[in-house]
């Protein structure tokens, strides 16, 4: 058999190239691709720049030839686009770049300047090129530039030093620094929250949680100005709420040697927690008033606790804290306090009276060591103060009501006594009566009422305290005009002489009769003041206004009028200084 032959296919053969013009597009052509759009439709997405490309053929090249050179065509480009880049810089302010809408980012550049060459900077020095040799430069000039080139290469070299020490500032500098701000703020809230936790822990349940108040004192102890005032107003809340109604008595070491109960062991604790912490708040409040920056917070905690725990402990160390801001020259400080001794006055029922005589001396020394040069409103306060003036009649009408009653006592029991039979019920009816009297008696120690007899003394000493100042504000007032070594007294030099005078006004008739005439002479001295041409007595007295005299005039008609049964004073000299005081007193002048 023989071999068969192989059939060799060959490829179908290429339509003949037609140019674009002869190509012509019928209607049934474009009706078709109309209704076909769902398989025709990538037609309208070709790239035909891509398409339209010519592709640039070299000539007459081998292969391995070929592939060199589009190696160096590449390189080429490279090397074109690296110094085109090289020609351009990123401003430093610009140096962040600016993202677009379709989310490319673009660089803002500016040309770097070209540096000249040599050639260049030869030609610079030369005016007008080969006329160089014409113009030159003396000696002088060359001196001159030259110093001023090296003076912009100083200026040049100094600006770039300080340049160079900004830059060199470390990051790590500053991060340390926002790290320190960011946790003191942490710490700040931190001791914020821990204050409220104690706070309320301390106002739910005082006797569990009585050691809080020392976690409070440390953190009050704070650099921090925002953190102490809050520490401060903390403790002042708690205090007030958890100090008791009656005065702390700590045990003796006989008491403590002896063996008590849980309970009173507990109360012995809680009691000797909370006085010794209320004393360290005390003198932290005393030590904070002397800083300008607290001053004011401070004077209010103080006010604030006095006001409220006017019985409890350390009361005096209180009391002293505002006696001294009375005169203070800060005005809000100043009222406050005067405003506190105030409601001491008219609220004795909280401290027994106690109070008011402590603060009554504490005014009578201060203004004794300051002589008398304070602000009114340091004896103002006095027009706050009240007297029994039926307290001796009260206290003989209470003995004749107590001599009855132990009249009738005694006839009940012997009546008693003569119809009781039975030995026992008179045991039991003794010893109930016995039981009686001590629980009136611890009552009575336990009120704040104060006994007539204790209450009259107090009431003694107040008053023995505040006409002893009034005395000394008059006797200052005298002062004479001109004296060796000291110096003329100013009119109007006497700002607690008006107060005084209301003073005197006021309580006039519970002066005592035997100080009556020394007051009136006092006052005719201090009313014929600005004129004493009439009276030798008078001459070298203390200069006062019209105003001043005026309210000499007023005083002496009030002492007068509210004693006219024990008084016999003649008014003749007041009334011709009244006339004459009329006739100079011009109102706001």
């Amino acid at each position: 058999m023989g071999k068969k032959k192989q059939k060799i296919v060959l490829p179908p053969e290429l339509p003949p190239e037609i140019p674009d013009e002869a190509v012509e597009v019928s209607d049934e052509d474009v009706a078709f691709v109309a209704k076909n759009r769902e398989y025709t439709g990538f037609l309208s997405n070709l790239d035909t720049k891509s398409i339209n490309k010519h592709v640039t053929r070299v000539a007459d090249v081998k292969e391995d030839d070929l592939e060199s050179l589009y190696e160096k065509r590449i390189r080429k480009r490279s090397l074109d686009k690296e110094a085109e880049e090289q020609g351009l810089e990123v401003d430093p302010v610009d140096a962040l770049p600016v993202k677009t809408l379709d989310g490319k980012l673009y660089y803002r550049t500016v040309p770097k300047a070209t540096q000249k060459s040599d050639k260049d900077e030869a030609n610079a020095d030369k005016v007008g090129g080969t006329d160089a040799s014409v113009v030159r430069l003396t000696k002088a000039e060359k001196r001159a530039k030259l110093k001023k080139m090296r003076k912009e290469a100083k200026k040049q070299a100094k600006e770039g030093a300080e340049v160079e020490e900004i830059e060199k500032i470390p990051q790590a500098e500053v991060l340390d620094e926002v790290r320190k701000d960011m946790t003191a703020e942490e710490d700040n809230e931190k001791k914020k929250f821990r204050l409220a936790e104690l706070g309320t822990a301390l106002l739910t349940d005082p006797e569990l949680n009585i050691k809080s108040l020392k976690e409070m004192l440390e953190i009050s102890k704070d650099g921090d100005h925002d953190i102490v005032v809050l520490a401060l107003k903390s403790l002042l809340a708690v205090f007030r709420d958890i100090i008791p109604g009656y005065r702390i008595r700590l045990p003796t070491e006989k008491e403590q040697e002896m063996k008590v109960s849980k309970a009173i062991k507990k109360m012995r604790f809680y009691e000797s927690t909370l006085l010794s912490a209320y004393k360290a708040y005390i003198q932290k409040l005393i030590a904070l008033e002397k800083q300008a920056v607290y001053k004011r917070v401070a004077v209010r905690c103080i006010c604030t606790l006095l006001e409220a725990v006017p019985h409890f402990n350390f009361r005096e160390s209180l009391l002293a804290a505002v006696i001294r801001n009375i005169s203070s020259e800060d005005d809000v400080s100043r009222k406050l306090c005067c405003s506190t001794v105030k409601s001491l006055f008219t609220n004795e029922g909280k401290h027994g009276g106690e109070a008011t005589v402590e603060a009554v001396q504490m005014i009578a020394d201060l203004v004794k060591d300051h002589d008398c040069q304070l602000h009114p409103d340091s004896i103002e306060v006095f027009m706050s103060l009240t007297f029994d003036e039926d307290l001796g009649k009260r206290e003989k009408r209470d003995a004749d009501n107590k001599f009855k009653s132990k009249n009738s006592k005694r006839k009940n029991l012997k009546e008693l006594k003569e119809s009781a039979a039975n030995e026992k019920k008179k045991a039991r009816k003794e010893m109930m009566s016995k039981t009686r009297e001590e629980v009136t008696a611890e009552l009575k120690a336990a009120s704040l009422t104060t006994d007539v007899t204790e209450r009259r003394r107090m009431q003694s000493d107040v008053l023995s305290a505040v006409f002893q100042t009034f005395f000394r504000v008059l006797k200052h007032a005298l002062r004479p005009r001109s004296k060796a070594g000291s110096s003329p007294q100013a009119p109007g030099s006497h700002p607690l002489l008006a107060p005084c005078l209301n003073g005197i006004g006021k309580f006039c008739q519970l002066i005592d009769l035997d100080f009556m005439s020394d007051l009136m002479n006092y006052l005719r001295k201090l009313a014929g003041s600005g004129n004493n041409s009439g009276d030798s007595s008078m001459v070298g007295s203390a200069c006062l206004t019209v105003s001043e005299r005026l309210q000499c005039c007023i005083a002496a008609f009030k002492v007068m009028r509210n004693n006219l049964d024990a008084l016999n004073v003649d008014l003749q000299d007041f009334f011709v200084q009244l006339y004459n005081l009329i006739i100079e007193y011009r109102p706001g002048r």
